[in-house]
């Protein structure tokens, strides 16, 4: 961390990023962040691969995010990019190559194992595993630099810890995450609207969306594995985002039974992002990263192209690896 805290210290211009296809992680540690350089006198944008989901949109009532198609002015002569909540150059998409071409320095600050197709220098970037949420990094990134935290630091941040462990289940057996929110609610954030918009924001159509999906579910490996799938043409039929997905797999891991579950979302022709979980009897992580993507020990992902009937039949057959173990 100190490597990083001098870099902000000796930088002026600074680009904070995150994945495409954005969630309360990143989004929260980006908009907690642009105030805490704000507060200490620095040129701060938000610059993502992607537009703010709407369930996200109170996070930015200043209309502060920038994509590439919204640049509000060159990215050159930026002295420093961090890129938060993910370690894959990949999942920045063209914004990668504008930041290595036009940033001195780049830097990711994230909480999943590191990539085997994609090595991090442990001196020039923040990976912390036992962290359980970017954003408890984030805390302590803003203590290292010595900021004051105020409503407008703490709401999005607050919001990337919410957000993360899902609204405390997954804290990784320590107290951590919630002292860090104890200490966030001292200044008067609204804690009520961050766990209404990330929780409380179903509507009427997405009800309907969810009766569908969990009446569908398919099981394997004698009711031990869930297998959702979602196809474009019914989110583009009712109108409803890619990211109002996101909460289907936790969901499922509710269902007593099963061990894991996989959500296969199509987002485009032939082109199918996935989502894994485990509920601690196996790791996916490691199956993930066989499948081209990575991520947490027992929550991962992965995109992958071809047919449903194919990249399904490849899904299964690195689960059964895993339950012939």
């Amino acid at each position: 961390m100190k490597h990083v805290v001098d870099l902000i210290k000796t930088s002026q211009n600074i680009v904070l990023s995150t994945h495409t296809q954005p969630d309360g992680d990143g989004l929260g540690c980006q908009f907690s962040f642009y105030w805490a350089l704000k507060k200490i006198g620095k040129r701060v944008r938000i610059v993502n691969p992607d537009r703010l989901p709407r369930k996200y949109l109170f996070l930015d009532e200043n209309g502060i995010l920038e994509t590439p198609n919204t640049l509000r002015s060159s990215l050159e002569g930026v002295d420093l990019v961090l890129i938060f909540d993910t370690n894959d150059p990949e999942l920045l998409l063209e914004l990668w190559n504008s930041f290595k071409t036009h940033s001195k320095n780049i830097c990711f600050v994230d909480h999943h194992s590191a990539l085997k197709r994609h090595p991090l220098d442990p001196e020039k970037n923040i990976i912390d595993v036992n962290a359980s949420s970017t954003g408890q990094i984030v805390f302590e990134l803003i203590k290292a630099l010595r900021v004051d935290f105020d409503s407008q630091i703490a709401m999005p941040l607050y919001t990337s810890i919410i957000f993360d462990t899902n609204y405390f289940k997954y804290v990784r057996n320590s107290p951590t995450p919630h002292l860090i929110a104890a200490e966030l609610l001292k200044h008067q954030i609204d804690a009520q609207k961050v766990h209404r918009h990330l929780f409380g924001n179903h509507s009427p159509v997405k009800l309907k969306f969810l009766a569908h999906i969990l009446t569908n579910i398919d099981y394997e490996f004698d009711g031990r594995l869930a297998i959702v799938r979602v196809q474009k043409k019914d989110l583009d039929r009712l109108g409803l985002e890619a990211d109002e997905t996101r909460d289907i797999i936790d969901m499922v891991m509710d269902i007593e039974s099963i061990e894991a579950a996989a959500l296969f979302r199509e987002d485009a022709p032939s082109q199918f992002k996935i989502s894994f979980r485990s509920k601690g009897m196996y790791s996916v992580s490691q199956l993930a990263q066989s499948l081209g993507g990575g991520g947490h020990e027992f929550a991962s992902g992965t995109t992958m192209n071809g047919t449903y009937v194919e990249i399904k039949a490849k899904v299964l057959g690195a689960f059964e690896k895993i339950f012939g173990s």
